[in-house]
């Protein structure tokens, strides 16, 4: 039986190139991360973070982001870096200026594992690419929650996103769904080596 989440979890600082950032750190089967205190966070793997820098509230109780339109920063988190491998490339099909919402197809991205349909997780206007990644696609790895962004939108995270600890609780889950599926074909060695969470904590706490 898996332990409580906040047995795997411990709050942390960390320093990135946004500077000194309060983080958790996350434990589970062999998946090892930080994820910072000061982004909201999609079911589908997305971190938010005001492009300003501005507070969304305390940990563990942000502010209700719906009320306030603002600039927000949009990336990967180190999971689905993890199932996406270094990217190495990402196109836009929606432009600067034009209106996305939740859901909405904004483009694809290609990474050494899988190439993958780009989401939007801000409802309002695409304010623009990260053009950091344009030289530096690998900024998305080294740097995911700092110069790692990867689309900016000017308006309010789409409903149903989590504060820290609510993405931690929903990872813990389908980690444990990937692994038991994985598992129950019968064939354990084959599964382990396609399991993306059965690798070395090293290196994965960025």
């Amino acid at each position: 039986m898996s332990r409580a989440v906040s047995d795997r979890c411990e709050a942390e600082w960390h320093a990135g190139s946004i500077g000194l950032m309060e983080t958790v750190r996350f434990r589970h089967a062999h998946f090892s991360a930080r994820f910072p205190v000061d982004c909201l966070y999609a079911p589908s793997h997305f971190w938010m973070r005001p492009a300003d820098g501005g507070s969304i509230g305390d940990a563990g109780t942000p502010i209700d982001a719906t009320t306030t339109p603002r600039l927000w920063h949009v990336g990967f988190t180190k999971f689905a870096t993890r199932m996406l491998g270094e990217l190495v490339e990402m196109v836009l099909d929606v432009k600067p200026g034009e209106q996305v919402g939740g859901g909405n197809r904004l483009g694809t991205v290609e990474g050494f594992k899988a190439v993958s349909d780009l989401f939007c997780v801000v409802d309002g206007t695409l304010s623009a690419a990260n053009p950091a990644l344009t030289a530096e696609a690998c900024l998305t790895h080294s740097d995911p929650y700092g110069a790692g962004w990867l689309y900016a939108v000017q308006g309010t995270p789409t409903p149903g996103h989590l504060d820290v600890h609510g993405y931690v609780a929903l990872l813990t889950a389908q980690i444990d769904r990937l692994q038991a599926s994985r598992y129950s074909d019968g064939d354990g060695r084959a599964a382990a080596e396609s399991d993306p969470t059965a690798v070395a904590d090293a290196g994965d706490d960025a």
